[in-house]
């Protein structure tokens, strides 16, 4: 298995995964989430997938083909009035094919997301995960992740 940058030649993998991700969610949220709707269209993936901001990892088997991935943002604050100067790599998205999880293809992302950080000067990582999302949430704290914040909604 080797991680590199996703390129366009990945869109379509990147896409049937995104729908894998899409359904876990609306089964946890179907009162946020629709079933059927997609993340991104195919001109909004390929302008991520050309933004150094945004970077996607892709991890892919001796074949090139995609085996699951990884958005990030860089964020930065500086000169806030009360929170100290900063670097953040935030990980929207960190997906592994349901067929192959339990490979260590999430830890192998992971590991790469913190070396492509590291790199670039970033002070930590940062993610949500959606409660109801076991599984997620028990993978990213056996990564040494913890709860920085709750988020809380009032359905009215």
């Amino acid at each position: 298995m080797t991680i590199r940058r996703a390129a366009a030649k990945d869109m379509p993998r990147i896409q049937e995964l995104l729908w894998q991700v899409e359904l876990v969610h609306h089964a946890i949220r179907p009162d946020l989430f629709k079933n059927g709707g997609r993340k991104y269209t195919d001109e909004e993936l390929a302008a991520i997938l050309a933004d150094d901001t945004r970077p996607v990892l892709a991890a892919v088997d001796e074949n090139d083909r995609l085996l699951g991935y990884a958005f990030c943002m860089l964020e930065e604050c500086r000169g806030s009035n009360i929170m100290n100067d900063r670097k953040t790599l935030y990980i929207d998205d960190l997906c592994v094919d349901e067929t192959l999880r339990g490979q260590h293809i999430g830890r192998a992302l992971f590991e790469a997301v913190k070396a492509y950080a590291r790199a670039r000067g970033c002070r930590d990582l940062t993610l949500n995960v959606w409660t109801g999302n076991e599984a997620a949430r028990r993978f990213y704290e056996s990564c040494g992740f913890k709860p920085r914040k709750t988020c809380m909604d009032y359905a009215l």
